[in-house]
């Protein structure tokens, strides 16, 4: 747990085996989740010019928050904040459709739904470690202009772009401590 880190520089070129990425996923889904609602999906992008567009909404939301930052915008732009274009896997996951149903839990904390998408996803993060394999948790985006590029359903909304492979290291502390 304590070197879980958010990865954000991958080897390119890689891949990750099938058996691996299905353990990845079964850890997912391992998770807990208010009223067993499990209102997570997992969307795995395989196509290479869907990861550029991918990556373009990303880069345009981070141009948007450098501007925001004012001031610190040059300190922004100089981190690096995703691996979309070098990682070997790229994953949406998103909250489902239909979510406007009560279930145990839900009624009075709708938003254990989101509470439950981050246990399945720190789930495939810690399996994804065990693996010897980065993970990157991308949030930097709008959800909607993402869910019309993916063709979900009404309802449902991108949480997270997940980004996994092999890594040159692992460092020892988390990116944001260390002097990029």
């Amino acid at each position: 747990i304590a070197e879980r880190r958010d990865m954000r520089r991958f080897v390119p070129d890689t891949a990750v085996p099938e058996d691996v990425l299905a353990r990845l996923l079964a850890a997912a889904h391992a998770a807990p989740s208010v009223g067993l609602m499990q209102p997570w999906r997992f969307v795995r992008i395989t196509e290479p010019a869907l990861r550029r567009r991918i990556h373009a909404l990303v880069d345009s939301e981070r141009l948007r928050t450098a501007d925001a930052l004012g001031p610190r915008a040059a300190e922004f732009l100089a981190l690096k904040v995703e691996g979309v274009l070098d990682c070997a896997e790229l994953l949406v996951v998103a909250l489902a459709e239909g979510r406007d149903s009560h279930v145990f839990g839900r009624r009075t904390l709708p938003q254990m739904d989101l509470a439950s998408v981050a246990c399945a996803i720190e789930n495939m993060w810690l399996a994804a470690r065990v693996e010897g394999l980065g993970l990157g948790w991308v949030s930097i985006f709008e959800p909607r202009p993402l869910a019309e590029l993916l063709g979900m359903p009404a309802g449902a909304e991108p949480v997270a772009i997940l980004c996994v492979g092999p890594v040159p290291e692992f460092p020892d502390r988390p990116a944001l401590e260390i002097d990029e």
